[in-house]
Order: C-alpha cells, then sequence, then structure tokens
C-alpha cells in the first residue's frame, strides 16, 4: 500500500504541471479564436477551418517526435546518461524529415479550399493564416523535442513554464498585428498566425536556454559538440512514434469526419454537437496528462529493470485516472445545462448540447482507460499496436456504428447526433478494452522474462 501511496504522489506531480502546460497550449488557440472572432465573422470562420488543416498536420508530426520520452526515461532509469545527448540529436534530426511533409501539406491544404463552398476572402485569410503557422513549425518540432527530452528525465515543469510564458505573450502579440498597432500592418485573423509562429519561436529559444543553463542538464553537455546523422537510431525512434503519431492521427480526424457527417443535419445540430465535443476534449487533458506522466514512470522503472515498480506505475495510474473520472463524470451529468450554456444562448442548441454531454460523461471513463493504458504501453515501447487498435476501435467499428445509428433506421429509427456519440462510445470502449488487454499482456511477459 504505502508503494502504491508513493507512486500515485510521483504520478501526480508529474502529471499536473503537463495538464497545466496541456491547458496554456490549448489556450493560445482559444485566444486566437476569441480575438479573431472580436475582429470580424469571417476572420473566426477562416481560423475555424483553417485549425481544421493545422491540428491534424501538427499532431501526426508531433507524435512521431513522443517516442523520445520514453527513450530518455529509459536511458535515464538505466543510468546510461552519456546516451541522452545522442538520442535528442537523432530526434532533431527526425525533425527536419517530418518538417519537409508536414510543410509541403500545410503549404498546399489550401489547395483544398477550392472544392469547397468557401468564399474567396474567407479562402485567403484562410490561406494567409496556415503560411503564417508554417513559418512557425520548425520551431515547434524543435521545442517539442527539446520538451520531450526534459520530460523523460521526469522534468515536467519546464514546459508547464513556457506554455504559460508563451499564452502570455501571444495575447499582446495578437492585438498589435491584428489591428495593426504601433505601425504595423492591419492583419486581421492572419496576424493571429504571425503572432503565433512567432510565439512559437519564443518557446524554442527559452526551452533551449533552460536545458543550457540549468544545472540539472549540466550532466548531460547537450549542443557541447556536433552528433551527426545515425541512421538506424533515427529508424529506432520513427519506428516507434510512427504509431503513436497514426494512432493521433486516427482520433483526431474520427471527430473532423463526425462533424462533416452531421453537417446536412443541420447548423443547429453540428453547433450542438461541436459544444459537446469542445467540452469532452477539455476534460480529456486529465487522463492524457496521466497517461504521458505514466509513459515517463513505465519507461524509468524498465531502464531500472524493475518491472514490478512499472506494474505499480500502471496500476496507480488507473486508481488515480479512474478517482478523478468519477467525479468529473458525475459533475459534468449534474452541470450538464450550465456547461452548454457557457457556449450559446440559442435554447435548442443548449437543450441538444446538454443532452449529448450526458454522453460525453459516459465515455469519459473508456477515455481514461484507453489513455492510461496508450501511456503504458508507450513507456515499455509498445506503440504499434496502439495504432492498430486505434484504427480498428474508431474507424472499423465506432465510425460504422455511427453511421448506422444516426442516418440510417436498418437497427433504430434514425438517431441523428445521439446515434453518433453511442458509436463513439463503442468505439471508445472497444478501444479501452483492447488496450487493458494488450497491457496485461505485456506486463505478464515483461514480468515473466525478468523473474527468469
Amino acid at each position: 500500500m504505502i508503494q502504491y501511496q508513493q507512486e500515485i504522489r510521483r504520478l501526480v506531480r508529474l502529471a499536473l504541471p503537463i495538464l497545466l502546460a496541456q491547458v496554456a497550449q490549448t489556450a493560445v488557440t482559444l485566444v486566437d479564436t476569441i480575438m479573431a472572432g472580436r475582429y470580424s465573422a469571417i476572420d473566426l470562420a477562416a481560423i475555424s477551418v483553417a485549425s481544421s488543416f493545422w491540428l491534424p498536420i501538427v499532431l501526426t508530426s508531433q507524435g512521431i517526435i513522443m517516442a523520445l520520452t520514453p527513450i530518455v526515461a529509459q536511458l535515464n532509469g538505466a543510468q546510461k546518461k552519456e546516451k541522452i545527448p545522442d538520442a535528442v540529436a537523432q530526434g532533431l534530426w527526425l525533425t527536419l524529415l517530418v518538417f519537409i511533409p508536414a510543410g509541403l501539406l500545410l503549404y498546399t491544404s489550401p489547395l483544398l479550399l477550392h472544392l469547397m463552398d468557401v468564399s474567396s476572402v474567407m479562402a485567403e485569410k484562410t490561406t494567409g493564416y496556415l503560411h503564417a503557422m508554417l513559418l512557425g513549425l520548425p520551431a515547434y518540432l524543435y521545442y517539442q523535442v527539446l520538451r520531450n527530452y526534459a520530460e523523460g528525465l521526469s522534468h515536467t515543469i519546464p514546459g508547464m513554464c513556457i506554455g504559460f510564458a508563451a499564452l502570455l505573450l501571444n495575447i499582446p502579440l495578437n492585438y498589435l498585428l491584428i489591428y495593426g498597432v504601433w505601425g504595423l500592418p492591419e492583419l486581421g485573423g492572419v496576424g493571429c498566425g504571425f503572432a503565433s509562429a512567432a510565439v512559437m519561436w519564443f518557446m524554442a529559444i527559452a526551452m533551449t536556454v533552460y536545458v543550457l543553463k540549468s544545472p540539472s542538464y549540466q550532466e548531460y553537455r547537450l549542443f557541447r559538440h556536433f552528433i551527426g546523422w545515425h541512421t538506424e537510431s533515427i529508424l529506432r525512434i520513427f519506428k516507434l512514434g510512427a504509431p503513436i503519431a497514426m494512432a493521433l492521427f486516427c482520433e483526431v480526424t474520427l471527430f473532423t469526419v463526425v462533424a462533416l457527417l452531421l453537417a446536412p443535419l443541420g447548423p443547429e445540430i453540428v453547433a450542438s454537437h461541436q459544444v459537446a465535443l469542445n467540452y469532452s476534449s477539455l476534460i480529456f487533458m486529465l487522463p492524457l496528462s496521466l497517461g504521458y506522466a505514466v509513459t515517463i514512470r513505465v519507461g524509468h522503472s524498465m531502464g531500472e529493470q524493475q518491472p514490478q515498480q512499472a506494474k505499480v506505475a500502471v496500476f496507480s495510474g488507473l486508481i488515480v485516472g479512474l478517482s478523478m473520472t468519477v467525479i468529473t463524470a458525475t459533475l459534468t451529468i449534474l452541470l450538464r445545462h450550465w456547461i452548454a450554456t457557457q457556449y450559446t444562448e440559442e435554447p435548442f442548441v443548449i437543450t441538444l448540447a446538454a443532452h449529448l454531454i450526458i454522453f460525453a460523461a459516459i465515455y469519459q471513463f473508456s477515455d481514461t482507460v484507453q489513455a492510461i493504458s496508450s501511456g503504458a504501453l508507450r513507456g515499455f515501447k509498445d506503440t504499434r499496436v496502439i495504432f492498430l487498435i486505434t484504427l480498428f476501435a474508431y474507424w472499423l467499428i465506432g465510425v460504422p456504428a455511427g453511421i448506422l445509428l444516426g442516418l440510417t433506421d436498418w437497427i433504430t429509427p434514425r438517431m441523428g447526433p445521439q446515434g453518433f456519440w453511442i458509436g463513439i462510445i463503442i468505439g471508445l470502449t472497444t478501444a479501452a478494452t483492447l488496450l487493458a488487454f494488450r497491457l496485461r499482456k505485456t506486463l505478464r511477459k515483461t514480468l515473466a522474462v525478468y523473474t527468469i
């Protein structure tokens, strides 16, 4: 029992700064949306459309780099600290490979606007915002490498501090560039893109200064000498990170596709879905942050060749996660109408959104199990199965179930958005169950190897 109490305290200390860093990162996009919306409705719409291109590309790229966290954690736990600078250097080389296709996709994605019913003014603003964000993409990927390096060493506070500093910097930069203050050009919503790009460079520089100057990092001697390209090391990181990236892509595009399938049902239906989805995304930050902390603790324990401690980390994560979920799900159901009113004043949208939020409360349990199980499997470097399970559960189970229940009368009278949310619950529950079984198998296999 004492062992679990100690592990729970470690996980909470790791997870809380990660959570706050995630909140700060999400708040930057929220601030862009709010400030552009106050400038004009068309600028708000342009940023919303641009985000649907930006997020899948950047999250997929980020997912590949996330493999660095368990690698550094295991090297640190194994006391092979002399190998950590090489791992980080290969992670930086990998960002060059990642940036090329990601940058091309980001640059050319506005061409798809010509296939959509989008006005020329809105298409121009969307393109301008995306191309401005492209200027910050290399800095953002570089920052993620250094952040994963720090978190692999169980240092999660730097990312939190830099994330909030970036948020505070983003607000005045947005104002200056949106409205053209102090002789700067009045760029409207496009100005948010340039402000965000500048903030990304600030984050990259701030994290570089921190890891070079902080006493905690001096023994690793990062950037003290040139480390060249090692193909085998880069492939090792890529093979570990690519399944993580594809799993993130499957999850992000799942909700995008659901929104597109609901579009013919009317703007009020889509708005209600968006309210419930936005709220559930905010709540998901809790188990997501805990999952990252479990990755760090499992990776460190395996580096120390202590699989029993890794098992304690996994079950401690599930205990904390499910305990939090009981609280958040209960509050979500009790406060669902109030939550909906924070997004809109439309009575029909509030009523439907409050109903959909009940489904969001239900799937919090599955979301917690799958987030923590995925985090643990990343710590064990067992990532390929995460992608396969996510692809199967979301796209072969969840989406077809949502279409059958929401848009057809084959099983029940068509249920509209409720049917899609039931499909999401079915998909998430399938993913959580399969990931939990895989984690159980991995734990048993690991414990057996180390007890021989």
